[in-house]
């Protein structure tokens, strides 16, 4: 989270770019180097699962592991590039000042750095430019899912856009809520999926039906979820490494949960929708890797509202075309808690701050929650006060449970639930 200054200009005058203005300011510190061996861990700890169960747990067809195989050499290919981009476009949002101090820093050295702001731009034009190419290896021009492909790529580009238009104007929170129900609407008018609910077991003899079509209502519940995602990562933050980390832990849950239904289901169709959605959440997941290496404690760089609502535009996304949007709140347990505790402050029910973080000591370190309605000041209320990385590191394990936990519950409900 950081405090924002916009760059001074004359009122009704636009900025004179000079030369000099287009060169590093000597005062700023050189972007610290990325952290690339807790990168190294965390990948090996989501990809070692993934890969065990694509190339030796299941009997997954060569066509289709190949084009998985492609996908994934592909996005490694965007981390690396991902890795070098930051810096350089770190240097050009420093030039145009759009850069942060960190809040839960305040009054030590680093709390007086110039952080450079809104470097999820990167992220998400990397991840726009692995997704178009990929098309070349796995989409004809007649496939039945290039429309809807394109569709899911228009609206996270929406919402790229969207986002980085919000860094840059701060927008108001009641308008912050709308803007992804727009971003959606390519991928709702191009839908040609279908629109039916299975019914749960236990209700079927209340309802009357087993499979039930809910029309324009379930197009509606669509929009909603893309909402709800975008903005629910967008305000469980506030701490280094912990937008991007939700999102990595989400992404990795999302990738082994889509393998595991295609190796475990005999339809053709069903196997192509949960491949679909491994082909975007791939990319997603290495590319918010390398902006984690910046990102995780002590960040050198901010990844503002433009990755937080692209972030969550994708995983909405991903879980509308893949057919498993239950899965995917259950994914989102921790984002659903802050959400519903918040709901008093963001519907002006009880005031609501600008920042609502928790207090930090710089004296020893150490963050001290407030009465603020978020989980990250719960946590520190529950559990005691702590440093900012140790908080992230509870939060991050937090989400993992919950991950964890709806793969638990999806194994033994198996055949009784639906």
């Amino acid at each position: 989270m950081a405090t924002r200054r916009k760059s001074s200009s004359t009122a009704g005058k636009p900025e004179e770019i000079r030369f000099e203005d287009r060169k590093a300011s000597p005062d700023d510190p050189p972007l610290a180097p990325p952290k690339l061996g807790l990168i190294l861990s965390a990948s090996a700890l989501f990809f070692a699962p993934f890969f065990y169960l694509l190339f030796y747990h299941y009997q997954i067809e060569p066509e289709l592991r190949r084009s998985i195989a492609i996908n994934a050499a592909m996005s490694f290919g965007g981390f690396v590039v991902a890795v070098r981009m930051i810096p350089v476009a770190a240097r050009y949002v420093l030039r145009r000042n759009l850069f942060g101090y960190d809040i839960n820093k305040k009054g030590t050295p680093q709390g007086a750095i110039k952080v450079p702001e809104s470097l999820g731009i990167v992220i998400g034009i990397v991840y726009l430019v692995i997704a178009i190419l990929f098309q070349h290896f796995n989409f004809t021009s007649d496939s039945n899912w290039l429309v809807e492909y394109n569709a899911a790529l228009a609206s996270i580009c929406f919402m790229i856009l969207l986002g980085f238009v919000d860094d840059v104007l701060d927008v108001p929170w009641r308008i912050k809520l709308v803007l992804p129900s727009f971003a959606a609407l390519p991928l709702l008018m191009a839908y040609a999926g279908h629109t039916t609910i299975i019914i749960p077991k236990p209700l079927v003899q209340y309802v009357g039906v087993a499979v039930l079509d809910l029309g324009w209502i379930y197009k509606l519940y669509m929009g909603m979820l893309a909402v709800f995602c975008t903005n629910s990562i967008n305000i469980h933050a506030g701490l280094n490494g912990l937008e991007v980390g939700q999102t990595v832990v989400i992404s990795a849950a999302i990738l082994i949960h889509n393998i595991m239904q295609i190796g475990a289901s005999a339809d053709p169709e069903y196997k192509q929708a949960h491949a679909f959605s491994i082909y975007l959440v791939m990319p997603l997941l290495t590319t918010s890797l390398a902006l984690l290496s910046y990102n995780w404690y002590p960040s050198s760089v901010f990844v503002g509202d433009t990755y937080t609502y692209f972030a969550g535009m994708a995983m909405a996304v991903v879980g509308i075309l893949g057919h498993f949007s239950e899965t995917l709140l259950l994914f989102f347990l921790p984002q659903v808690l802050n959400f519903l505790y918040s709901c008093p402050q963001l519907f002006k029910i009880i005031p609501c701050p600008r920042h609502r973080l928790p207090r930090f000591d710089p004296q020893t370190g150490l963050l001290t929650g407030t009465k603020d309605g978020t989980l990250v000041n719960l946590f520190l209320r529950l559990f005691g006060r702590c440093s900012e990385k140790s908080l992230c590191i509870r939060l991050l394990i937090f989400q993992a449970l919950s991950c964890l936990l709806c793969f638990g519950l999806r194994h033994f409900l198996a055949g009784w639930y639906k």
